[in-house]
């Protein structure tokens, strides 16, 4: 009997609780509602804000406290929304400025639900405990599913490895590789040539995934894009676990360890999510140049926000990084395919029939973001229609099963999405004052201090304690404004037919050549001109305009604050030189180096699938010995991977390039990135540095200022084609190898231990800013076009068979037996820059016939390139080769990075090939010469 009654008395204490709950907030609406004067609301609204700074420096963010501040911010809230509904609205006799009133109102009401809606969610998120990992025998089977369409083979082997590297029983995981680009449908495409493609594609990563030891999957026809991929998957697999991978996003070794053991404690979990974490910077981090001090954008939905979800049991899955039971997945028909977002609307579905969710906050993955700014609009235009499909077609106010909490949670994540049209609002809403005199809102300055004002700082308070340590001040402003220009069309587009957005796949690993700016950025520019008209009109008129009220002031300062960010968004659409062209992790993980007949104990500091950064860890101090055949690098049981010398930044640190991978060493690779998930976590917390709106706000002037004179310095001028990375002879000493390394230190990328923000502002403002000022006032037109620094990016290749310009192999018997087979591995050949259109070259460069000609003269006079010269033979030092190369160019005599200058370089004319040819011929070998 007691048991029956203990769920109605359960649900008796429930409905108590939340009735008091209700008329204690409407009690506390109603006394905020009550009208006072500016002055009694400059008072009341400032004790609040000091209510909660008081609360932010002296008590624990957590627990009474943390609700005691968000509650004193909403009683801040409250009273603006409560005098802008009853006092600022222009009245009907203005039916311009009511119409624009009620849009700007309208704006302003749609970021306090959006607030409001945040705080239900975030005010107490779940921190989940570590799951112990079950026995080996209670371990449930697992497939690995990795959806595939035309990602590179290189990204797709390492996160194969990766996931057969997995710390799981063999006998329990299966790999498969979902291959949407090699379809029968692609394979007999009416076009000849992207048949050919699709037929190559398909064989290339059949012959990958059986050298792996990984499962090749492929389908009739490319039929709902993604889900459509993934429910291919579900009908050859078996396992009752699913584990999702995107094509770039490789697993840590720990992954499974750290997550399975939630499906055996609730049989009614059918998702476990985990971050996306990522490599490399987006568009605006690698533009600001943010990657390695600022948290990433994706850090304050994984790193708060999913949290706070899960505490709901509203997490859902992001698509990626994510295990699935597949009972789950039966009892919907796999995953749902209506939308281009399968991913959440999957977990909308099952959320909707009584499933649960989980939500790991642990980096468990690493994968790659979109590098342009056009891939990276392209890749949110998906999300926000996706998103908004779901919301017109599955509102989850109508959805049923779900509980009213997780109704509000799926809301605010698709309402989210709309933030483009209040952003361009805020963003245009002044101007309409300033040039055309339109009452948006009526108000006095005392008005607009008392309540604006002290609504914006405890806004922006409530954010910085709630998201300070995974969001800087203004960076959302800053992400929502660039976004925002393109995406407003994207919503538009998806409200008008809400079923015809097509799925698209997002470009990544593509790489950025030289500064730029984006094909993007005409519209930013067209703003930020008419934002700096507005201010100085503004200016002028509160001046010298009779009649003109303080207002003028307020909206011009209004303005001011939006010029401010749209010259930061200048700078993220000025494009900068991708330096990397492969991501890399840093990681810390011991290895051996064999160089010669020594075996060298080293540290990987920094890894990726090109190269390596390697610290000597000897206990004798002995030096790095030279390298000039390259070396091995042993790590595990693994295949060895085959390195020549890239760079020697420091006594101890070596820089080096690997040859091309056979499919066996990219588990190597992906043992030495990604075997332990700690030093990704190490490099994400030490970006993750409160920064405070005092010095957050000064960053971003900072910004304000220096971004728009880097953009506009790339107008009027065409950057430089990038220059392929310097050969290193292998003759090379240490003193003679270039002293910048191409993948920098570890201790390069992570940020030291921050003493005060003050200090570390000044620093970064003081690196940044003149460097930007000299780049934006530098006379980049006044020299002339024949000795202009221009590089051509590619040059015709030399008439030298590809085999005549390959390192020759390593004997066997110069290095110790490492792994069979390793020694023979493939090397990397020198790059060898492909044609270019010749109005591309400068004035002075060459014909192609004495490009190819000299090239290939430079070619066989350097010894080592091709084969082991003679003892006799001349040897051509690294500077003559760079400064030869220069002047080819067109360039003049350019002081050469790679060693000090042995020889004057002499600019070079056309005609002055066979100049340079004579002496290069005199340097070949007597054999090369009969050849040619």
């Amino acid at each position: 009997m007691g048991a029956s009654r203990t769920p109605a008395h359960g649900l008796a204490a429930a409905s108590l609780r939340w009735t008091i709950w209700g008329l204690s907030a409407a009690v506390t609406i109603g006394l905020l509602a009550q009208p006072v004067g500016p002055e009694a609301q400059l008072w009341l609204c400032g004790a609040a804000c000091a209510g909660m700074l008081a609360l932010w420096l002296l008590a624990p963010r957590r627990g009474l406290p943390r609700l005691a501040f968000l509650a004193l911010g909403t009683l801040v809230v409250i009273r603006y929304v409560y005098w802008r509904l009853t006092g600022t609205l222009p009245s009907l006799d203005d039916p311009v400025g009511l119409g624009f009133g009620m849009m700007l109102l309208g704006a302003e009401l749609y970021c306090v639900l959006i607030l409001a809606v945040s705080l239900v969610v975030t005010a107490d998120p779940l921190v989940r405990e570590t799951v112990p990992f079950p026995a080996d025998a209670d371990l449930p089977a697992v497939d690995v599913l990795i959806p595939s369409y035309n990602e590179p083979t290189e990204i797709l082997a390492v996160t194969l490895a990766a996931a057969l590297n997995l710390d799981y029983p063999a006998d329990k995981l299966t790999v498969w590789l979902l291959d949407d680009g090699g379809t029968d449908q692609k394979c007999a495409d009416p076009n000849p040539a992207k048949a050919a493609a699709a037929q190559e594609r398909r064989a290339e990563l059949q012959a990958l995934c059986a050298a792996l030891g990984a499962c090749y999957l492929t389908r009739a026809r490319n039929e709902h894009a993604k889900a459509g991929n993934l429910n291919n998957g579900l009908t050859a697999s078996r396992a009752e676990i699913v584990l999702v991978l995107d094509a770039d996003h490789a697993p840590f070794r720990s992954f499974l360890r750290e997550t399975v053991g939630l499906f055996s404690e609730d049989p009614n979990l059918f998702l476990v999510q985990t971050p996306h974490v990522f490599l490399n910077p987006d568009p605006v981090e690698r533009n600001l140049r943010t990657f390695a001090r600022m948290p990433s954008e994706n850090e304050m939905f994984y790193g708060v926000t999913q949290a706070g979800l899960d505490k709901w049991n509203g997490s859902f899955f992001c698509g990626s990084a994510a295990l699935l039971r597949r009972r789950a997945l039966d009892a919907v028909g796999g995953f749902s395919g209506i939308t281009i977002t399968e991913d959440c609307e999957t977990a909308l579905d099952l959320h909707g029939r009584g499933w649960t969710s989980a939500y790991v906050g642990k980096p468990l993955i690493a994968g790659l973001q979109p590098e342009s700014l056009a891939d990276f609009i392209g890749q949110r235009a998906r999300w926000c229609q996706g998103m908004i499909q779901i919301l017109m077609l599955k509102n989850p106010l109508m959805k049923p099963g779900l509980r009213p909490i997780q109704r509000l949670a799926y809301l605010s994540s698709m309402t989210f999405w709309f933030f483009p049209l209040p952003r361009l609002v805020f963003m245009l809403a002044p101007l309409l004052h300033i040039f055309f005199d339109v009452k948006i809102f009526v108000s006095s300055v005392d008005e607009a201090i008392a309540y604006t004002a002290t609504y914006i700082v405890a806004n922006l308070m409530i954010q910085n304690y709630l998201y300070g340590h995974v969001r800087w001040p203004f960076v959302s402003e800053l992400y929502e404004y660039v976004q925002g220009v393109y995406l407003a069309r994207s919503i538009a587009s998806v409200i008008v037919s809400p079923r015809r957005p097509s799925f698209s796949v997002t470009a990544k690993g593509a790489g950025l050549a030289h500064d730029h700016l984006s094909p993007l950025a005409w519209p930013f520019f067209a703003i930020f001109a008419a934002l700096a008209a507005g201010c100085g009109m503004a200016a002028w008129r509160y001046l010298y305009e009779p009649g003109v009220t303080s207002l003028m002031l307020v909206v011009g300062l209004w303005c001011g604050f939006n010029l401010v960010i749209a010259g930061v968004a200048l700078g993220a659409v000025a494009e900068r030189r991708q330096e990397e062209t492969t991501p890399s992790l840093p990681v810390g993980r011991p290895a051996l180096a064999a160089i010669g007949d020594e075996r060298v104990p080293v540290t990987v500091e920094r890894m990726s699938a090109e190269a390596a950064t390697l610290r000597l860890r000897r206990a004798d101090g002995a030096p790095f010995p030279a390298m000039p055949q390259g070396g091995l690098l042993q790590a595990g049981t693994g295949p060895a991977l085959r390195f020549t010398l890239r760079a020697a930044p420091a006594p101890d640190l070596r820089v080096v390039a690997f040859a091309p991978l056979a499919p066996a060493e990219y588990r190597t690779v992906a043992g030495l990135m990604y075997g332990d998930a700690a030093a990704l976590r190490g490099f994400l917390a030490g970006r993750r540095r409160h920064r405070d709106l005092v010095t957050g706000t000064l960053r971003f002037l900072a910004w304000g200022v220096a971004e728009p004179l880097r953009a506009v310095s790339y107008l009027g001028r065409s950057a430089p084609p990038a220059l392929p990375a310097p050969a290193v002879p292998e003759a090379a000493s240490a003193a003679e190898l270039p002293a910048v390394a191409a993948i920098p230190p570890v201790a390069a990328r992570v940020p030291a231990a921050e003493p005060s923000p003050q200090v570390i502002l000044a620093d970064e403002i003081a690196r940044d800013l003149p460097a930007t000022l000299a780049a934006a006032l530098a006379p980049v037109a006044a020299a002339p076009a024949s000795v202009a620094p221009v590089i051509p990016a590619k040059v015709a290749s030399p008439a030298v068979a590809p085999a005549a310009i390959r390192p020759e192999p390593v004997p066997a018997a110069a290095m110790p037996a490492l792994t069979p087979g390793s020694v023979d591995a493939p090397v990397r050949a020198p790059a060898v820059p492909s044609a270019m259109p010749e109005a591309a070259l400068p004035q002075a460069a060459m014909a192609e016939a004495d490009w190819r000609a000299a090239i290939a003269g430079l070619l066989a006079a350097a010894p080592g390139l091709d084969r082991a010269p003679p003892p006799d033979a001349a040897t051509l030092d690294a500077a003559f080769w760079a400064e030869s190369i220069r002047a080819l160019a067109g360039a003049g005599a350019v002081p050469a990075p790679l060693a000090p200058p042995r020889r004057q370089a002499v600019p070079l004319a056309p005609s002055a090939a066979p100049a340079l040819s004579q002496p290069l011929e005199a340097g070949r070998p007597a054999a090369a010469r009969d050849a040619a």
